[in-house]
């Protein structure tokens, strides 16, 4: 059913549930370490593989990352918890039970604050609590890379026993059209969260951070909540805005026609913008919780939470609202420059040296195009806020126009160097020798007699094409101002 239509008669309640692979050295049980991308099952031991006789051991650090995202996110932190074994059969998965929490979470009863179309939505965290990753599985074959068709299937365990963060919110009612759109920006407000804190890097290229999508749809004026879905492991920002509109547009089109909807789980496909069933979720499962006999329980001291909370960073929402006011931009250009995760970017150049306005305009302008012709985020561009701010200041001491800078940028990102080698390299410096520039002047006036004639008349509007002249005869290396100050000079007219 069309978007529109579906929300004329329907609304919608969200459910989001967030695991962040914390950035540990080591696993959340053992010694092994936790780097991205290292050859499959070479960061795996007795412990992750759960051979006999191994014992876990918790991670402190991964505890203490756990606290400060609770408090972060408002939170209450239990004064006493215990981690727990959730006992179900994967593939990946070594022991045959994840180490988990149940009822007993270490993080409870927080919210988030997010800012949709001006306005403030407040989602309400049920609970944070850690655990341990599974493994990868990888299947060969087949046209959809996943089990159903695969040749076979191998495992990778590298991932098997990494610190995980699972955030649940309570269920978002009231979201109404809007609903695709808070979900997006609570994913992102969760991120930047994350990376104000330090404790993940959030690239969820990468799995360090995985959304599950509940969607479920109620018609108009009823108090009853219908039947939820649970779009799986979305990895991307727009996935994750997508997907709630895609099963909104789903269920609408079922339910309308009179059919039911299943409690399953469903895969995103990113290339459709849709969703395939995946496991029903009919029968309630039950995962046999019981206290992890091998780990002591968790009781956090008091005094130590209060210096943690009392030791957080200035948090993403706090900061946004500090540097608009300090920079003086509007509220559409500080969204905009959120939603192209720039604002890091822009206040690493301003902390260079460089004036918002400058730093703002080269990253939202110049750069951003090019990282969107490279399908690449501003931060994976190859120049530094360093080097921006270098070039804001040779802009600035009249070493460089605009032009010219593109071209010096250009350099930087090619890999040819820091702006001045780019400027010595290319020969780049602007035209500053009064005789140089005179000389050059006086050869555009000889071929441009007419618009000269002009010009001397009275029509100054002439002065525009010799200028123009005069920056193409210097390869743009001319100071455009000062050309048009010495052209009105030697054809003796004043403004």
């Amino acid at each position: 059913m069309p978007y529109d239509e579906a929300l004329g008669r329907f609304e919608p309640v969200l459910g989001l549930e967030t695991h962040i692979e914390l950035g540990t050295a080591s696993k959340m049980f053992c010694g092994c370490p936790t780097t991205f991308g290292a050859p499959p099952n070479t960061h795996a031991c007795p412990v992750c593989l759960a051979l006999p006789g191994s014992l876990p051991v918790a991670n402190a650090t991964a505890i203490e990352s756990t606290i400060r995202i609770g408090l972060a996110l408002n939170c209450s932190i239990a004064e006493w918890c215990r981690f727990a074994r959730k006992n179900y059969f994967y593939p990946d998965m070594p022991k045959n039970y994840q180490i988990s929490q149940y009822d007993e979470p270490l993080c409870f009863d927080g919210y988030l604050d997010v800012e949709v179309n001006g306005e403030i939505v407040r989602v309400e965290i049920e609970r944070v609590h850690l655990e341990e990753d599974t493994g990868k599985s990888t299947h060969v074959g087949g046209s959809t890379g996943r089990i159903h068709g695969a040749d076979y299937s191998i495992v990778d365990y590298n991932r098997a026993g990494i610190p995980l963060v699972e955030i649940v919110t309570k269920p978002i009612t009231g979201t109404d059209r809007l609903a695709p759109e808070v979900a997006r920006a609570y994913a992102t407000e969760l991120r930047e969260v994350m990376r104000a804190l330090g404790v993940s890097d959030v690239r969820m290229e990468e799995g360090s951070m995985r959304c599950d999508v509940n969607v479920s749809l109620m018609p108009r004026g009823s108090s009853e909540w219908g039947t939820r879905t649970e779009t799986k492991n979305v990895n991307s920002l727009r996935s994750v805005e997508r997907a709630v509109r895609s099963e909104i547009e789903r269920q609408a089109g079922i339910l309308a026609e009179g059919g039911r909807i299943i409690q399953e789980t469903r895969h995103f496909h990113e290339d459709t913008g849709t969703t395939t069933s995946g496991r029903s979720k009919e029968e309630a499962q039950d995962y046999r919780y019981f206290p992890e006999p091998d780990l002591v329980p968790i009781a956090p001291d008091r005094a130590w939470v209060a210096e943690l909370k009392a030791a957080l960073p200035e948090l993403p929402r706090v900061k946004r609202k500090r540097l608009q006011q300090e920079w003086g931009v509007s509220d559409l250009d500080m969204e905009a420059m959120h939603n192209a995760d720039a604002i890091d970017l822009v206040e690493a150049t301003v902390s260079a040296g460089a004036p918002p306005a400058d730093a703002r305009k080269w990253w939202m302008g110049e750069l951003a195009r090019r990282a969107n012709e490279a399908g690449v985020p501003l931060s994976a561009l190859a120049i530094t806020p360093d080097q921006i701010a270098r070039v804001c200041a040779m802009v600035a001491g009249g070493a460089l126009n605009d032009k010219l800078a593109r071209q010096v940028l250009e350099g930087v990102l090619n890999g040819e160097g820091s702006p001045d080698e780019v400027v010595a390299a290319r020969g780049l410096q602007i035209v500053n020798d009064e005789g140089e520039l005179s000389a050059i002047i006086d050869q555009v006036l000889a071929d441009n007699a007419d618009a000269a004639d002009k010009v001397r008349s009275g029509k100054i509007a002439a002065v525009g094409a010799l200028v123009g002249g005069v920056m193409k005869a210097s390869r743009g290396k001319a100071d455009a101002g000062r050309a048009r100050e010495l052209i009105l000079d030697k054809l003796g007219v004043s403004e």
